[in-house]
């Protein structure tokens, strides 16, 4: 049997319910409501989660536990032998990280005329790119407008947005679907070629563009094809370690280790882009993720260290629908789409307990809170609670064979394990999904450190302390684009000056004077999943 007992039971609650819960619609909560909610069950709110950072640019504010630890680490350069006038490579813009953000900088910088270079610690494509499902939101209706869509982002991250960047994003959205279209994306459309469009929770039209539930596969299958047919140099399996300055203190390469060699590289560049994603790998506070392997905020650090800001770095997002049965994909993402088809979030009562709408961040409070407080979670093998995600009603809404043809990888993941969503609810709990905060970047993409550009994930300001859904894929194609737009111009017009890693000396010594330095190598790389005996 796949389902406890326990399950079954409650599964009948469900099914008996929902027929009256397929017209029900929850209220939505008033501002006050939601504030309430999120400072009692969001992990953002658990001072326990949190400690001060020592030293640095952001001195005296809170960050994760377990960003803390990385940012007051020991960097990996420190016991290596760094020869900086070895230089193994020489280019006008490295890129440091091959997923969205990356990939869409490496080929606008190469439009430019800049030689490009795009270096990975994984293969380019393995990205947290790759794993979005949901679709990529752009205001490119009749009924719509980018200024809607401005206030939709606003309220989604509580008005702490950076608004120069928000209004990059929005106005920049319409041409990003069109760019991706010609490079080849292949987006669900009508038989008269209209893009098909969606809602997502806090949005107020209809705009989020998708090709079925692989929407982020589809978008890296086609700039991962753009940046080999313009033969960009690609160093896969290549992490970048420490920035390089030179002696103006300006962005100017990186030192790079081969991931199967051990081999250290020295990269000099006139410009720099990081697009090295997330950090749902550091597993905050002790919660799954959604994230691929290599997502552990190195970005963060190695900016961090070369003197760039941090901004919102205490905030995550965890999307409140991750697997949380069965064992075997515990965390994976439900994507959000599954909600704006119709699925409502009902608890081991049958009860709908939320609009299915709501925010991110409101929607995985309350989830927690049903499965704390309220004592309607329903058990799962391993000791957790849950609730249910109740699918059926997709079909029942849309008509039979809707959920198969716009939902078919979540389909097939669940049918491996002999669960059949179109037939029975599956059971969700908030999984560790997004990085909110970053380095802080101005309206040309560039942080505080001359030639230094940053862009996707890495990015803090663009969706203030929650991101709305289908933002994240514009955001790497609009910045992404930016940056590389940006650094391709930039390069033209600057001289590298004598290289050096002296910054991360001297960082080095005030993390000692703070009492704050750590034998934890740093950047952190990969998650250490090593059972501890």
């Amino acid at each position: 049997m796949i389902f406890t007992e326990e399950m079954l039971q409650s599964m009948k609650k469900v099914e008996a319910a929902r027929e009256a819960n397929i017209t029900y619609e929850p209220a939505r909560m008033t501002a006050e409501e939601k504030e309430a909610l999120l400072a009692e069950y969001h992990p953002d709110y658990k001072d326990a989660g949190f400690a001060t950072i020592k030293t640095g640019p952001n001195k005296g504010e809170k960050a994760p536990v377990e960003l803390v630890e990385v940012l007051e680490g020991h960097s990996r350069v420190l016991d290596l032998c760094v020869d900086l006038n070895k230089i193994d490579y020489d280019v006008d813009v490295l890129v440091i990280g091959g997923g969205g953000a990356g990939s869409s900088a490496a080929i606008e910088a190469h439009e430019a005329g800049a030689n490009v270079m795009i270096a990975t610690k994984l293969r380019i494509g393995d990205a947290n790119t790759m794993m979005a499902e949901g679709g990529i939101q752009a205001a490119d209706k009749p009924n719509d407008s980018p200024a809607q869509h401005y206030i939709d982002v606003m309220g989604g991250g509580h008005y702490v947005n950076r608004p120069e960047l928000v209004r990059k994003l929005v106005m920049d959205g319409p041409s990003a679907i069109k760019w991706l279209n010609e490079l080849g994306v292949e987006f669900d459309k009508d038989e008269n070629g209209t893009m098909i469009t969606t809602h997502g929770g806090g949005t107020s039209r209809k705009r989020m563009h998708a090709a079925a539930d692989y929407s982020g596969a589809e978008i890296m299958r086609t700039l991962r094809d753009e940046v080999l047919n313009r033969k960009i140099p690609v160093l896969d399996f290549t992490a970048a370690i420490e920035l390089i300055l030179d002696d103006e203190g300006k962005a100017a390469g990186a030192v790079l280790q081969n991931m199967e060699t051990g081999e250290v590289l020295v990269a000099r560049a006139k410009c720099v882009v990081l697009a090295t994603g997330g950090a749902g790998r550091m597993h905050y506070q002790g919660f799954p993720t959604s994230n691929h392997h290599g997502a552990t905020a190195d970005g963060l650090v190695l900016g961090y260290r070369a003197g760039a800001k941090l901004l919102y770095q205490d905030t995550l997002q965890y999307h409140p629908t991750g697997v949380a049965f069965p064992q075997q994909i515990f965390g994976a993402l439900v994507t959000e789409k599954v909600r704006s088809m119709g699925a409502k979030l009902v608890n081991s009562e049958g009860e709908v307990y939320v609009h299915p709408l709501e925010t991110r961040d409101v929607n995985a409070a309350a989830v927690i809170r049903e499965c704390s407080t309220r004592g309607k979670g329903v058990s799962t093998p391993t000791g957790g609670k849950a609730v249910w995600l109740d699918t059926p009603m997709i079909d029942m809404i849309h008509g039979k064979g809707t959920l198969e043809k716009r939902l078919p990888a979540m389909l097939r993941m669940y049918l491996k394990f002999g669960i059949d969503m179109r037939e029975t609810p599956i059971l969700i709990y908030p999984t560790l999904h997004y990085q909110n905060g970053g380095l802080e970047i101005g309206a040309n993409g560039m942080t505080c450190v001359e030639n230094l550009y940053v862009a996707g994930e890495a990015v803090g300001g663009i969706h203030g302390r929650n991101r709305l859904m289908g933002n994240s894929l514009l955001d790497i194609i609009v910045f992404g684009r930016h940056a590389g737009q940006q650094a391709g111009a930039k390069c033209k017009e600057t001289t590298v000056g004598k290289l050096s890693l002296d910054h991360v000396t001297k960082y080095d010594n005030e993390l000692k004077k703070a009492n704050a330095e750590s034998n934890v190598p740093s950047p952190k790389l990969f998650p250490d999943y090593t059972r501890k005996l």
